[in-house]
This record gives C-alpha cells, sequence and structure tokens, in this order.
C-alpha cells in the first residue's frame, strides 16, 4: 500500500485485486476437492464489503464524490469475509456441494475480473508516469 492521497484509487485497486486473486485460489481449491467426501465449498465475498465501505464513508464525511470518499476510505476495514457456501446443503451422495461446471464459469468470470482491475492499476500508474515526465 502506498500512503498518498494521489494513490488512493490504486490502494483500493490493489485491496480488490487482492480479494480477486484470492476468489480464484479458493475456486481453484474448490475444484481440487470436488470429490472429497463432504467438502463443501468455499468462496469470498468482497463487493458487498467494497459497496458497504464507499456507503460508510460517503456518510461519515457527509459527501458524495467519489474522490473524496476513496481518499478518506479506511483500507483496513476493506477485507473480504470468507465463507462456507451452503454449509448444510449437498445433492451428492457423499455430501459434497461442488459443481464443476459452476466453479469453471465462476473461475473464468473472475480470471476476467482480475485481468480488468491489473489493467486499472496499470493505467493509474501510467497516468502518474505521464505527469512526471511533463
Amino acid at each position: 500500500m502506498i500512503s498518498s492521497n494521489a494513490f488512493s484509487y490504486i490502494n483500493v485497486l490493489d485491496r480488490t485485486a487482492d480479494a480477486s486473486w484470492l476468489r480464484q485460489t479458493m475456486i481453484a481449491n474448490n475444484l481440487a476437492n470436488v470429490d472429497t467426501p463432504t467438502y463443501k465449498r468455499q468462496d469470498i465475498e468482497f463487493k458487498s464489503v467494497l459497496d458497504h465501505q464507499l456507503r460508510r464513508t460517503a456518510m461519515e464525511i457527509q459527501d458524495n464524490s467519489v474522490d473524496r470518499v476513496v481518499k478518506n476510505m479506511d483500507l483496513a476495514k476493506l477485507n473480504g469475509r470468507q465463507y462456507t457456501d451452503y454449509k448444510n446443503f449437498s445433492y451428492r451422495i457423499d455430501k459434497n456441494n461442488v459443481d464443476v461446471d459452476t466453479e469453471n464459469v465462476e473461475l473464468a468470470s473472475e480470471q476476467l475480473n482480475y485481468q480488468t482491475l491489473t489493467t486499472a492499476i496499470s493505467s493509474e500508474f501510467g497516468r502518474f508516469d505521464i505527469v512526471t515526465k511533463s
């Protein structure tokens, strides 16, 4: 994390990319355990945490400007919530609730999300590079 108001967006994007990477790892772990009896799929919820922190910060500073909200966010509170999906549900005899097709779709979606985030981070640094060369 970089300590400067100029890097506020990069810091939030960095935390979001970390959560996306963790989600990809968790989905890969689900796929690896598809044949493990009684295994329950794991996932992470980050989007609602980010949304909650954005709204909470906007209310705290009494300002809806995205720039000021992002600048004033408490990044320490920007952590994904890991959970076990449908702990008491299984449609399989072995009590495992991992569906390979669903996991593969989720993995592909999360990979695209991560690529978009890393592109956005690179673009932000590119803007700083342009400014410093001017």
